[in-house]
């Protein structure tokens, strides 16, 4: 945990960041209280109302939706690195426990039914990203619970609502008026839970929020250890590919879209789920889907988002899984240790026939000779995309090229748009990454209708979604950043580390023009975090996000198919030539 702290650009946030390292120092649980007046005084953009007696709903969301529902009922929320770590503390069935999920946030949580939330972290970014959400959640709460009990009667209203039914306009009114809050915060807080509304104004009224944590264990060995057992359960499903012994593509990016597009299950039942969805119509999608034509890419972008739902039948999802295996897809999950996905894609046995048209190319067939693998992780959070990229270039023979995709927040673009940096800061290390990004506009273009691509970017990765606050976004947006995002800073500190013979420094300008692979980078953009215009910040991204994930993640697999055509033509050259 001791570790030196980077100069953010703000004493606020620097002061806040010593005070929970420092706290968390302790062997016995930490109370959230104390973190309140420091979380608040670092003014977060996130966090724009901390200090104001009055709710701000938009943090209250941001924060409930990456934590589990369970929250509410939790006291203490225990942080640890693996199972290893939770039994040396006495927690020796944690695996037992109920698993939760937060509707917004990737973590391995467990709640064993008596207020004790078990999370798994995977890098010190967990906590800078836990800690502020649990603060954030904390103090919102606690002003709403203030406000609803100055009102006795309407108290007592909720509790019987929430048990009876029969919630009014008369009821929505006046709990809007003793929030104090305005239409749109209201609305807000209403979508956030929907027809839970009265049953959870009910239990905010009914109870204050004194939520403690504790930090198991805080040695870079542990993070290590978790992430070593992490590769160690992959290497484990994968025995029959030989990891070590065949050249690899490393994609970081989610577990649906490259997966799409290279299976063709979504094409060869397109009637079915166009079916289900004119029966269903999710979200509405089918009208959209009605719109859109055979050839245009608003088609295939909206059969696979439909196929989330069409999955969530359990006969189709085995058909789906079995679809998957026989195509030699294989996929592995991690339920005790790190929360990252890893797929794994032979490219010598897929099958181009069922591939999306928007990566069909000419000579498709010579990755039939391939030995290399696609090796495709779930975006890892901050310092553990680090760890996961440092493991797997020690495990693998030979890295070809690296390919990072995730989202981010834009200062000059619109929710929805493609970012392709070729400067990185990173807030973990200081250093300023100089890169040959191999994607350029062009890429990625042509596989856009609604949104904007934008090449030559400057990235800043932060090291948490509330340690930010205009302050220090001022600075950065000065020198031209316009891109805040959480993962790419620590993979090029990998990739540095894979290809010089030295730790990555600290506070320098790092050139990465003549690493021996392919580097790629690109984002898409879910938040607007600093306009005045309509933002996503505590919403999901949806359908919203499917254009340039889908443009991105094509746009990947053309480079890899492209890089992997040549090297199979050129051994094809070197080996007809030799004597």
């Amino acid at each position: 945990m001791d570790r030196e702290i980077p100069s953010l650009g703000s004493e606020e946030i620097e002061l806040y960041i010593r005070t929970y390292f420092s706290l968390l120092r302790s062997s016995v649980p930490v109370r959230v209280k104390a973190l309140e007046e420091t979380h608040a005084g670092m003014r977060s953009s996130l966090h724009a109302l901390a200090e104001s007696p009055l709710p701000d709903i938009g943090a209250f969301t941001y924060a409930y939706l990456r934590l589990p529902p369970i929250i509410s009922q939790t006291r203490l929320v225990m942080l640890g690195q693996s199972e290893e770590v939770f039994a040396r503390r006495g927690y020796h069935d944690v695996h037992l426990w109920t698993p939760v999920e937060a509707p917004a946030r990737r973590r391995k949580l467990y709640y064993n039914g008596n207020g004790l939330l078990a999370a798994f972290v995977a890098s010190v970014s967990d906590i800078d990203d836990m800690v502020p959400t649990l603060t954030a959640f904390q103090i919102e709460w606690n002003k709403m619970h203030h406000l609803l009990n100055t009102d006795k009667g309407l108290v007592a209203r909720l509790q019987d609502v929430a048990e009876h039914g029969g919630w009014t306009a008369d009821d929505s009114a006046r709990v809007q008026d003793a929030l104090q809050l305005e239409d749109g915060p209201w609305r807000q807080l209403r979508r956030l839970f929907g027809a839970q509304l009265p049953a959870k104004l009910a239990e905010i009224a009914s109870r204050e929020q004194d939520l403690q944590v504790l930090l198991l264990a805080s040695s870079l060995t542990d993070y290590e250890r978790a992430t070593r057992r992490w590769w160690d359960t992959i290497a484990e499903h994968a025995r029959r590919v030989l990891l070590g012994n065949r050249p690899v593509y490393f994609v970081s990016s989610n577990t649906h879209s490259i997966l799409n597009l290279l299976s063709g299950y979504a094409l060869a039942h397109e009637q079915d789920i166009l079916d289900f969805l004119h029966q269903a119509n999710p979200e509405g999608l089918a009208d959209a889907l009605d719109a859109a034509t055979l050839d245009d890419p608003d088609h295939y972008n909206l059969l696979y988002y439909a196929l989330r739902y069409y999955l969530q039948d359990k006969k189709r999802a085995t058909e789906h899984h079995r679809w998957l295996h026989e195509s030699g897809f294989l996929h592995i999950d991690n339920p005790l240790y790190l929360d990252v996905s890893a797929q794994i894609f032979e490219l010598n046995r897929l099958i181009p026939d069922r591939f999306d048209p928007r990566i069909q190319m000419s000579d498709l067939d010579l990755l039939r000779r391939s030995d290399a693998l696609i090796f495709n992780v779930d975006y890892p959070l901050g310092m553990a995309a680090y760890q996961v990229l440092s493991e797997v270039a020690a495990r693998f023979g030979h890295i070809m090229g690296v390919y990072i995709m995730g989202k981010a927040a834009t200062l000059n673009g619109r929710v929805g748009d493609a970012i392709i940096p070729e400067v990185v800061h990173d807030e973990h290390s200081r250093n300023t990454f100089l890169l040959r990004n191999c994607f350029s506009a062009q890429d990625v273009a042509p596989f856009m209708k609604r949104g904007s691509v934008l090449d030559n970017q400057k990235a800043l990765t932060v090291r948490g979604t509330f340690l930010q606050n205009r302050d220090f976004m001022h600075v950065f947006y000065r020198e031209g950043y316009t891109d805040l995002e959480m993962e790419a800073g620590p993979y090029l500190s990998a990739v540095y580390e894979n290809n010089y013979p030295k730790r990555y420094p600290v506070n320098e300008i790092v050139k990465l023009y003549n690493v021996r692979y392919d580097v790629g980078i690109l984002h898409y953009a879910s938040d607007t975090p600093y306009s005045k215009r309509q933002q996503l910040l505590s919403e999901s991204l949806r359908f919203r996000g499917v254009e340039p994930t889908y443009a991105e993640s094509i746009a990947i697999l053309r480079r890899i198919f492209t890089r992997e055509i040549e090297r199979q033509k050129y051994h094809h050259t070197a080996t007809s030539e030799a004597p």
